[in-house]
């Protein structure tokens, strides 16, 4: 951490701002083309991305499992690339940056960076602090039918915006943690496989022909 803590001394001498995330992103709703409309779901253009989409392809994703006919875009406007979505009802605590112009479904809230902002705060920083409003997301909800984020709230979560130099150091530092992991998961993978070879392999007999 001292690298980090002197970048923050040097840069912000009088310490990190905080913003909400009303002013420091424009937020709007995913939602669901009619299943009835059947020109809105064939041969669709548009990734349109449900939680599907994260637990089998990650959490940085430039497409999605299913897509959607630009007809049936609200307004003819997509969320826009290098944006967030949030899960703030039925499963909270998930979150993704979408690398392309895209739609959510109604799970999703999706966080883009105001104009205003757009040069002080690098996307993947807003990526990794995702995980503390996750942590925020799903100690704040309210349950109904199912559980959903107290909005009100949600909209005036703090988020640091540390200066450029002190975001992209804790961008480095945790992507290379990231895919240290994931070579670790390989690695662990490729043990269990090598464990339950050797393990059928031990415990095949062949049966006595004799009696």
């Amino acid at each position: 951490m001292s690298r980090i803590d002197d970048l923050v001394k040097q840069h912000a001498p009088e310490g990190v701002k905080f913003v909400e995330i009303a002013d420091l992103f424009v937020t709007k709703n995913g939602y669901t083309p009619p299943r009835g409309d059947a020109s809105a779901w064939t041969e669709g253009t548009v990734p349109w991305f449900r939680m599907d989409d994260i637990r089998e392809n990650g959490q940085v994703l430039d497409d999605s499992i299913q897509h959607v006919a630009m007809t049936a875009v609200k307004g003819g406007r997509l969320f826009p690339a290098n944006s967030i979505i949030v899960a703030t009802s039925a499963t909270i605590g998930e979150h993704a940056l979408i690398t392309v112009p895209h739609l959510a479904n109604q799970r999703f809230t999706s966080l883009a960076i105001r104009p205003k902002y757009q040069d002080q705060v690098d996307i993947k920083f807003v990526f990794y602090y995702c995980f503390v409003l996750d942590e925020w997301c799903k100690k704040n909800t309210t349950v109904s039918s199912f559980a959903s984020v107290d909005m009100a709230g949600f909209k005036k979560f703090r988020f640091p915006v540390p200066p450029l130099e002190v975001q992209r150091e804790i961008v480095r530092v945790l992507d290379a943690f990231t895919e240290l992991e994931a070579e670790l998961e390989a690695e662990l993978e490729a043990r269990r496989v090598q464990y339950a070879h050797y393990r059928n392999q031990m415990l095949s007999f062949q049966e006595s022909r004799h009696e």
